[in-house]
């Protein structure tokens, strides 16, 4: 199995959670400002940037420095099917830009700057699995905004409270 055939099994993985948790997030009035803590982002600002994070993947393979600007302002999805286009169009970009890699790409480095300041070097695959570690953080922070706001959180590594199946795995 070649690099990309793993890394794309991982990928899709992780990536069909994170759509179930995806799907289950209404941005409202009474959510999208809600934040368990005065040094947390909103529920908006998070379940915009899990939505976002797979694309990080794509851009990792298709350059080798990425300078954030100091000035940047992140997106925010207004709705909930706003999220899951975001999120979608990132999946398909990252699986095609992975599908098209060849095992030498993900051996090359990609640097990461923040307003021309370096922040990190490494090679591409370690890149690529750090922005899915990335991702399954930041899923996990989404899974308690959801529960502080009754939002059933789905199971994602095995039952959740809220699947159905959970009452029936407890006998």
């Amino acid at each position: 199995m070649t690099l990309c055939q793993t890394i794309t099994l991982d990928f899709e993985q992780e990536m069909k959670s994170t759509r179930k948790m995806l799907e289950r997030i209404v941005l409202d009035e009474s959510t999208k400002d809600f934040t368990p803590h005065a040094k947390s982002m909103s529920l908006q600002r998070l379940a915009t940037h899990v939505a976002e994070l797979p694309g990080w993947i794509r851009m990792a393979l298709e350059t080798e420095v990425f300078d954030l600007p100091a000035d940047f302002k992140p997106t925010l999805a207004s709705s909930g099917s706003e999220l899951l286009e975001m999120f979608d169009k990132a999946v398909a970009g990252s699986v095609d830009a992975i599908s098209a890699a060849k095992d030498e790409d993900m051996m090359k480095t990609w640097t990461f700057s923040f307003a021309g300041q370096h922040v990190f070097t490494s090679v591409r695959t370690e890149v690529i699995r750090s922005f899915i570690n990335h991702l399954v953080h930041h899923r996990g922070q989404l899974t308690v905004y959801m529960r502080m706001n009754d939002i059933d959180v789905p199971a994602i590594y095995g039952p959740s409270a809220d699947d159905r199946s959970f009452g029936q795995l407890q006998k």
